[in-house]
């Protein structure tokens, strides 16, 4: 039988093990992952992070890849669908950077193996206004300082070698997979109050369908899967970035999250996302070869 004594360092040993893997990467790890990032090959995981070292690690991520990828043009919300929440064992948001480049236009054919990890789901865009987006409480205040509302089909890369293994503090280390997005034709937003909440109202309500080329559908879901309104994940970014210093600017895309399951991409598939219940909105579309 083993002595209790003896147990006790075991115990702190292996502690001490669990907290070694749980740390923010070093500036070699964070550099490999975005030389892998950069060569779209899978890299480690980045495994039993804490939140303080998946936003610790975003930052590193982020710095190296401004040097290569340049202007910042906005942000994405990740992780605001509670489904796709429960695929990566969170019950939080996650948020990343959007580069220069990152978005094509509808229409854009792009290679089926156009990340380590490839993706597609249905999202949306809104453009920043006005400043006053950071002081965001509600959908109608997110609503008055945007003027574009745009159909976005993402393309996520989920980049490591295993991404069951993710959590949500992983999943922001790989600025949340950003890689690239096709945007559809933008819809202005009203001047009107009353048009304004109609609008409100069909952003809820409307549903979001993925189709490929002959109709058949590949997925979708409702306004109000993320975060009860499409608008509240901007709500959750403004308070998410002021935590960090950082701040909503006018002119900056925001990607809201996914209306669809994240589905993988292959040669010859062409998928069409459309808008059933907001008036005005043109489908979105992109071709993989």
């Amino acid at each position: 039988m083993t002595k209790p004594s003896r147990l006790i360092p075991l115990a702190l040993a292996v502690a001490f093990a669990t907290n070694a893997q749980a740390a923010c990467l070093s500036d070699t790890q964070a550099a490999e992952l975005v030389a892998s990032y950069v060569a779209k090959t899978p890299a480690a995981n980045p495994d039993n992070l804490s939140d303080a070292d998946g936003a610790c690690t975003r930052a590193k991520v982020n710095a190296l890849l401004a040097q290569r990828m340049g202007k910042v043009v906005g942000y994405k919300a990740g992780l605001t669908n509670p489904a796709v929440q429960k695929r990566f064992n969170t019950d939080k948001p996650v948020w990343g950077k959007l580069y220069e480049g990152m978005v094509l236009p509808s229409g854009a054919t792009v290679e089926a193996g156009f990340g380590a990890r490839p993706l597609y789901e249905a999202d949306m865009l809104v453009r920043v206004k006005s400043t006053a987006i950071n002081r965001a409480r509600t959908p109608m205040d997110v609503l008055e300082a945007i003027d574009q509302v745009i159909p976005f089909i993402e393309l996520p890369d989920l980049l490591v070698q295993a991404p069951p293994k993710l959590n949500g503090a992983g999943v922001s280390a790989i600025n949340v997979g950003a890689r690239l997005g096709v945007a559809g034709s933008p819809l202005a937003v009203p001047v009107l109050r009353a048009e304004r909440y109609a609008l409100l109202d069909a952003l809820r309500d409307m549903r979001v369908s993925l189709q490929d080329a002959n109709g058949a559908s590949l997925g979708g879901g409702k306004g109000s899967d993320i975060l009860e309104h499409p608008l509240n994940a901007v709500v959750w970014l403004a308070g998410a970035l002021a935590q960090e210093g950082l701040a909503l600017q006018p002119g900056d895309l925001v990607s809201l999250g996914s209306f669809s399951p994240l589905l993988p991409p292959k040669a010859g598939l062409s998928v069409t996302a459309t808008y059933d219940g907001l008036p005005g909105a043109a489908p979105v579309r992109v071709t993989f070869k």
